[in-house]
């Protein structure tokens, strides 16, 4: 009998001390990954002194930047870039090579000359890029660029028509180049809350979610 309940007592105790260290060893809670990206000079829409910050990493020959910029963005201006919540900001990434590299050396020269109609013309670079099935035509040309910026009368035809053709903006096209690097963007668009990547850019449920958060609002709020 005695050695029964000695028995008994061990398994007991070693049961407990599986339990103890399976506990130990349970992965904690998944901390938030944080990597604040230095937006000094970039163009941003928005109160600069709004508490969070959602950084676009797109392409103008990207398609689904092409698709979040219509779909995404206008809600995100709507419910708190208006409200003074967010600040937002875009960093040319250059993943489709020369067509890349010209539209973002055209919208730096646009935001060099008057940063007020920037975000217009961003949004006209868009609107230019053909239907994904004509995706890899070429239509990112000099002329293109000038034609969209021609109702500007603040943006000068032939200061934008020099920085494209002698690559004038490039300082500012390496700086994005560098920031896209250091955060290892992968993929366009690339969505950061407070250096938070989204997972997907175009749950806009998420994003709302994460951007309450850093609010310090309820989900309900």
């Amino acid at each position: 009998m005695k050695f029964t309940v000695i028995l008994t007592l061990v398994l007991v105790v070693l049961i407990a001390a599986i339990v103890v260290i399976s506990n130990n060893q349970a992965p904690k809670e998944t901390e938030i990954v944080r990597q604040e990206v230095d937006i000094t000079g970039q163009p941003l829409l928005g109160e600069e002194d709004a508490p969070v910050t959602v950084v676009e990493f797109g392409d103008f020959k990207c398609p689904s930047c092409k698709a979040w910029g219509e779909m995404i963005y206008p809600q995100l201006v709507e419910d708190y870039v208006l409200t003074g919540d967010v600040k937002f900001s875009y960093v040319n990434v250059l993943f489709h090579g020369k067509e890349s590299i010209l539209a973002s050396l055209g919208a730096e020269s646009v935001y060099k000359q008057d940063p007020e109609v920037y975000w217009d013309f961003h949004k006209k670079v868009f609107a230019a890029q053909p239907e994904a099935a004509n995706h890899d035509d070429v239509w990112v040309t000099t002329e293109k660029l000038l034609e969209l910026a021609s109702e500007y009368p603040s943006i000068n035809q032939e200061v934008l028509r020099q920085d494209l053709e002698e690559e004038l903006t490039m300082e500012q096209v390496n700086i994005d180049k560098d920031l896209f690097m250091k955060h290892n963007v992968s993929q366009t668009p690339t969505i950061k809350i407070n250096g938070i990547t989204m997972e997907d850019p175009f749950d806009y449920e998420a994003i709302k979610e994460v951007i309450n958060q850093e609010l310090g609002l309820d989900e309900n709020e």
